[in-house]
C-alpha cells in the first residue's frame, strides 16, 4: 500500500473509530501533521504539555471579553466634559476614516452621563452601571491605538497583531507558549454565537501547530456536538481507542521521523477525555440559583452572554488556559453608524454578566491569577460630518480597553486622550503593547515567544511592542 493510500485509510479510521467524538480533534490532528511535514517533523513530542514560563507569572489564565463592532470610548469609559460643551461646534481633523487631509467635522456629545465608580472614583458612563460598581478591580486604559479603521483589519489586528495577513491569534500563542493545564479539555476555547469580523481567523493558529487553535463553542442545547460516545460503554470506547493507537504505532514504525504522530495519538486521548470533562464543564445547572441570578441568567438557559461568562468561569476553573467570550457576530453589533442608541441594548446585554464574572472570580480566589481583558477593535469618532448626526464612525486613533485581576493594578486609569477624545495625549498603548503586556503577565517574553515559519521567526507583536509596566501590580 502506498504512503498516500495508507494515510487515507488512517484518516478514515480516525473518523470512524469511537463515533463522532473523533471529529472534534481531527482538524487539529491533520493540521499538526501537515505543519510537521512542512517543517521536517520538528514538532515537539507533546506540544500541549505544560511549559514553565521564563518570567514569574502573575496570571495563569486569560478570559478575553471581545465586543464586536467598535465600542464608543467617549460614551463608555473616557469622559470628555469639553465634548459636551462643544456639541455641534466645528473642528478640523487630519484623519477621516483612514484618509489623511484637512476635514471639517462637528463635535458630537456623549448621550449618557458619566459617574464615579468604587472607592477609586473611576468615571464610567451609565451604559455600564454594573461594571462601574466593580471599578476598584479595573485598570482602564484610555490611550489605546490601532492601525486600521476597517472592521476586518481592526478585528484581525486586536486578535493577531497583524492588520494585513492572517497570523496566529493571541489565544493560540498563549497555548503554544504555556501548554495546557487539563488534557481533557482544549487549551483555548472561544464562546461565540457567531464569528466576528475576520471570521475564524480571530481564533486560528495559522502556522502554529493546529492543536493550539481555538475551539469555537456555539451557545445552545449541544454546545459541543458529537462529544458523546457512539458505543455503549467506556470499555468498548477504550477498545476502539486502543485499536486506533495500535494502527498509529504500526504507522510510526514505518515513519520513524514523523514526530507529529505522538501528538496525534494524544489528541485522540484528549477527545476521549472530553467525553466526560466537557459535558460536566458546560453543565451550568450545577450552579446555584443565586449564581444564575447574578449573571442575569434564567435557570435552564443555554444561550446568552450571561451563559457565556458563567461557562468561561467554569472552564478556567478546570484548567483551560485561554477563553475568549465574543458578544455578537458581524451583524447587530456595536457598529453604531446610524444611531448611538444601539449601544444601549448591547451594553445591557453584557454589563451585568461582566460584573458578575469579576465578582465570582474574586469570591472563588481566582481573580488574582486570572487576567480578565475587555476590548473592542477600535473606538468611534467624537465628531461627525453632520452637526445633527445620530451615530458615530470608526475611530482607530484612540479608544478604551480595560484589564482586571491577573497582576494588574485595580482601580486605576492609564493613559489620556486629548480634550475631545480624538487622539492619544499621554501614555500611548498600541495594540502591540497591549499584547506584550498580556503575555508578560502570563510569564511570557513577547520578544522571545517566536515560531520559525517561511524562513523567519514570527511573534505576536511582530517587531514592536513594549510591556506597559505602569499598570503592573
Amino acid at each position: 500500500m502506498s504512503e498516500c493510500e495508507n494515510a487515507f485509510c488512517r484518516r478514515d479510521l480516525l473518523q470512524r473509530a469511537a463515533g463522532g467524538f473523533a471529529s472534534i480533534a481531527l482538524a487539529g490532528i491533520l493540521a499538526d501533521h501537515q505543519a510537521a511535514g512542512a517543517r521536517g517533523a520538528t514538532t515537539a513530542d507533546d506540544p500541549l504539555a505544560p511549559k514553565r514560563p521564563l518570567i514569574p507569572p502573575r496570571a495563569q489564565r486569560v478570559i478575553f471579553l471581545y465586543m464586536t463592532g467598535g465600542v464608543s470610548h467617549v460614551d463608555t469609559f473616557d469622559p470628555k466634559p469639553r465634548l459636551i460643551g462643544g456639541h455641534g461646534k466645528s473642528i478640523t481633523v487630519d484623519n477621516w476614516q483612514g484618509k489623511l487631509g484637512q476635514f471639517k467635522r462637528y463635535l458630537k456629545a456623549p448621550q449618557w452621563k458619566f459617574r464615579s465608580g468604587g472607592a477609586c472614583g473611576t468615571a464610567i458612563s451609565d451604559l455600564f452601571p454594573h461594571v462601574r460598581n466593580v471599578a476598584d478591580e479595573l485598570c482602564v486604559i484610555r490611550s489605546m491605538e490601532s492601525n486600521h479603521t476597517n472592521h476586518y483589519e481592526g478585528t484581525l489586528g486586536i486578535h493577531t497583531g497583524s492588520w494585513t495577513f492572517a497570523r496566529p491569534s493571541i489565544g493560540a500563542w498563549v497555548s503554544y507558549g504555556l501548554g495546557t493545564e487539563n488534557r481533557n479539555l482544549p487549551s483555548f476555547v472561544v464562546l461565540a454565537p457567531h464569528a466576528p469580523y475576520a471570521g475564524a481567523q480571530t481564533w486560528g493558529s495559522d502556522f502554529l501547530p493546529g492543536c493550539h487553535q481555538g475551539m469555537q463553542v456555539v451557545p445552545g442545547p449541544t454546545p459541543i456536538p458529537n462529544v458523546r460516545r457512539r458505543v455503549s460503554s467506556d470499555r468498548l470506547q477504550r477498545l476502539e481507542l486502543d485499536f486506533v493507537a495500535a494502527a498509529n504505532a504500526r504507522h510510526r514504525q514505518a515513519r520513524p521521523e514523523d514526530a507529529a504522530l505522538d501528538a496525534q495519538i494524544r489528541s485522540m486521548e484528549t477527545a476521549f477525555g472530553m467525553q466526560r470533562a466537557a459535558p460536566e464543564a458546560f453543565d451550568v445547572t450545577q450552579e446555584t440559583s443565586a449564581t444564575h441570578a447574578s449573571y442575569g441568567l434564567e435557570r435552564g438557559a443555554v444561550t446568552g452572554f450571561g451563559w457565556q461568562c458563567l461557562v468561561a468561569r467554569r472552564l478556567v476553573e478546570r484548567g483551560v488556559r485561554f477563553v475568549e467570550v465574543i458578544d455578537t457576530g458581524s451583524s447587530n453589533n456595536w457598529d453604531s453608524h446610524g444611531d448611538m442608541r444601539d449601544h444601549e441594548h448591547l451594553a445591557r446585554n453584557v454589563d451585568r454578566p461582566i460584573a458578575a464574572l469579576i465578582r465570582d472570580l474574586k469570591l472563588r480566589g481566582l481573580l488574582d491569577d486570572t487576567l480578565v481583558v475587555w476590548t473592542t477593535e477600535f473606538g468611534r469618532t467624537p465628531y461627525h460630518e453632520s452637526a445633527d448626526a445620530k451615530g458615530r464612525e470608526h475611530h482607530h486613533q484612540v479608544f478604551s480597553s480595560w484589564m482586571a485581576g491577573g497582576g494588574v493594578k485595580g482601580g486605576i486609569v492609564h493613559g489620556v486622550s486629548d480634550e475631545f477624545g480624538v487622539a492619544v495625549a499621554k501614555d500611548r498603548v498600541h495594540v502591540h503593547d497591549f499584547h506584550a503586556t498580556i503575555l508578560h503577565l502570563l510569564g511570557l517574553n513577547h520578544e522571545l515567544l517566536t515560531f520559525r515559519h517561511a524562513g523567519r521567526d514570527y511573534r505576536l507583536t511582530d517587531v514592536y511592542g513594549r510591556v506597559v509596566r505602569e499598570i503592573l501590580a
